[in-house]
């Protein structure tokens, strides 16, 4: 009985450990590309004096991305800091965590089926 038990917790124990690292790593996360559209930014409010445990995510873009394949769909995502109008940028997104992170990229580096849908900076 009692090794039935130990056995049963040491499985969820596992379970648990399992999806946690799923959580942690970017496995199963996805590439979309966008490019800045100030219009789209919206500027956080002042809390009132309640924690902001997102870290200083002073700004909210809300902007249309797409996959390598050029599949599109809307993307939310915060910043510190106001982006430059116009740049590119490459957002790790996972399901349920939504955005990882993102970075800027130059038009040369987005997937074909994403520059299909931007024109090429001058």
């Amino acid at each position: 009985m009692k090794k039935g038990i130990l056995f049963g917790i040491g499985a969820v124990a596992l379970v648990v450990v399992c999806v946690c690292i799923f959580f942690l790593s970017e496995a199963g996360s996805t590439y979309y590309y966008s490019q800045i559209d100030n219009s789209k930014m919206e500027q956080a409010e002042s809390r009132g004096g309640v924690i902001n445990f997102s870290g200083s995510m002073d700004y909210s873009y809300t902007l249309f991305s797409y996959n390598e394949n050029g599949k599109g769909k809307d993307i939310t995502f915060g910043t510190s800091r106001e982006l430059k109008e116009g740049d590119f940028i490459r957002l790790t997104v996972m399901p349920i965590r939504g955005v990882l992170e993102w970075s800027e990229v130059q038009y040369d580096e987005l997937p074909t089926a994403v520059k299909e849908q931007y024109t090429a900076p001058k």
